[in-house]
């Protein structure tokens, strides 16, 4: 191993230590947890953003239809992964869960499928 990799290791190390025994660096971890799952979802929008400005012509040709189905199929998959914390605690929510992101893949697949055969 190397020097930096020891480093990086011992860093890791002191910053878990400090979490256990300091008083509300629990709390602390969450909050940077949180502060990087938003920076997460802020990149992932602006990534989406960029797709769709790219892709403008082509979603417009697909027809309101067709369009409509997609952004439907998206919703579904963002709100059903938005949830899958809660809908996993049961076995009715698991299966809905299945469900509902197989409905929404198979749309967007069917979407792509019949936009590519113009």
């Amino acid at each position: 191993m190397s020097l930096a990799t020891l480093r990086n290791i011992a860093i890791i190390l002191v910053v878990a230590a400090l979490v256990a025994v300091l008083p509300g660096g629990g709390t602390a971890a969450s909050v940077a947890l949180q502060a990087a799952y938003l920076v997460f979802l802020a990149v992932f929008g602006w990534v989406a953003m960029i797709m769709y400005r790219q892709h403008r012509m082509g979603l417009y040709s697909l027809g309101d239809k067709r369009r409509g189905v997609l952004y439907a199929a998206l919703a579904v998959a963002l709100v059903t992964l938005t949830g899958t914390a809660k809908l996993w605690s049961t076995s009715s929510g698991s299966v809905a869960w299945l469900v509902l992101m197989g409905v929404a893949v198979y749309a967007v697949i069917a979407i792509a499928v019949a936009a590519r055969r113009y």
